[in-house]
């Protein structure tokens, strides 16, 4: 039996998160004096990153018994999520800090003083989802998923 369509009010938190992305790329890019990427940038972009490849995890899980094409998808995105992930919490680290330049995870350093929880635990955290379900060759190899039933 095919789903319902959707209606314009499902989901409203996700569409709520969108619309903030979106108005935030749009001040971006007509502010005459763009702000530079810094760690406070890459910390919040991280935060929404992990949070969308939880969301990403989960549904690859309930997708795949009943339509297991679909659940391949979602979960290949959920690996190049990852990849993202990974890649603003290490420009996080080349971002300069009040502190000097430096490339370690040092929570206690943070130049508003260590949060509840760092990017560096956070990304600890979803590291274990990743890990639990994929390989270090899963995650360096080309996107090879076709749109096959």
């Amino acid at each position: 039996m095919p789903s319902p369509p959707p209606t314009g009010d499902a989901h409203p938190y996700l569409r709520a998160a969108t619309a903030g992305v979106r108005h935030h790329t749009r001040a971006l890019s007509r502010s005459r004096r763009p702000e530079a990427m810094d760690r406070t940038h890459a910390d919040v972009l991280h935060a929404h990153l992990t949070e969308l490849h939880r969301l990403l995890d989960q549904l690859a899980e309930t997708a795949r018994p009943p339509h297991p094409g679909a659940g391949r998808h979602l979960a290949e995105a959920h690996r190049r999520l990852w990849q993202a992930t990974t890649a603003i919490h290490a420009a996080f680290h080349l971002l300069p800090t009040a502190y000097g330049d430096s490339t370690a995870c040092r929570p206690d350093r943070l130049p508003e003083g260590p949060p509840v929880l760092t990017i560096c635990q956070r990304h600890l955290a979803a590291s274990h989802t990743i890990r639990r379900k994929t390989t270090p060759t899963d995650l360096s190899r080309p996107h090879t998923t076709t749109c096959a039933r």
